[in-house]
């Protein structure tokens, strides 16, 4: 419950930078009690790029996606819960975003902001508890989930590397699952462009729902905001293989 309170005490500091949250140390803080809150509940984190002027700190020639993908190839071998080990990281990179991996505590679908704000609107009226759900600006929205896990049946679960690349954006339109393979950026990560990042909308201290229960209302959501706009260009930067 403390840290609860903790939690949604952070969620309401004013973001305008004005006050002691916006001295560095206190923001450096702030950003280390946010993660080490994903981290107490039970989301594998590993180190990621960061912007870096018109670029990404990776300093990768033409970077696709600046400040949204892992720093080392091993990232689903690093990500980790281990406050000791996340403490050395968020020390030794203050600027470095943070990557959760998903499939192994949990999951993320991953929709278009509008849609997930009609599918918000919609689960509250039938009164179906939603997990954490964090905004990615300007144009996204991730509702965390309880994962799919490694089925004893190998045919019961498929590789996120099916739909995860942003080059095949156009041909997955709206609703991305994101299982074992993949992952997402967390809250308090910084992006490319002018106050764009991710942002916890309903924090990691709720329970996870089982995607089933939400999959319903995200998809009619995303059908309908497809349907709304059949020439609109989809965004979704991230995973990449790099």
């Amino acid at each position: 419950m403390e840290r609860k309170g903790r939690f949604s005490q952070w969620l309401r500091r004013p973001r305008n930078g004005s006050g002691d949250s916006g001295t560095g140390a206190a923001s450096a803080a702030a950003r280390e009690e946010l993660l080490l809150a994903a981290a107490a509940a039970g989301f594998p984190l590993a180190p990621a790029a960061h912007p870096s002027g018109y670029g990404c700190s990776c300093e990768r020639i033409g970077c696709p996606t600046p400040g949204r993908h892992p720093v080392s190839f091993a990232w689903q071998t690093l990500a980790t819960t281990d406050t000791e080990k996340l403490t050395k990281w968020l020390r030794g990179q203050p600027e470095a975003n943070f990557i959760t991996a998903t499939g192994i505590a949990h999951d993320v679908l991953d929709v278009p902001a509008e849609a997930g704000r009609q599918a918000l609107e919609r689960l509250a009226a039938a009164g179906v508890e939603v997990g954490p759900v964090a905004t990615v600006a300007p144009d996204r929205m991730l509702f965390f989930t309880a994962t799919r896990g490694t089925p004893d049946d190998e045919d019961e679960w498929w590789p996120c590397e099916l739909d995860c690349h942003p080059e095949t954006m156009d041909e997955h339109p709206g609703l991305r699952w994101h299982c074992r393979g993949s992952y997402v950026l967390l809250p308090p990560s910084t992006l490319p462009g002018d106050g764009e990042r991710v942002a916890w909308l309903h924090g990691p201290e709720r329970p996870l729902p089982d995607p089933l229960t939400l999959l319903e209302a995200l998809t009619d959501a995303c059908a309908q905001y497809a349907g709304e706009r059949p020439d609109h260009e989809h965004h979704a930067a991230w995973p990449i293989g790099r």
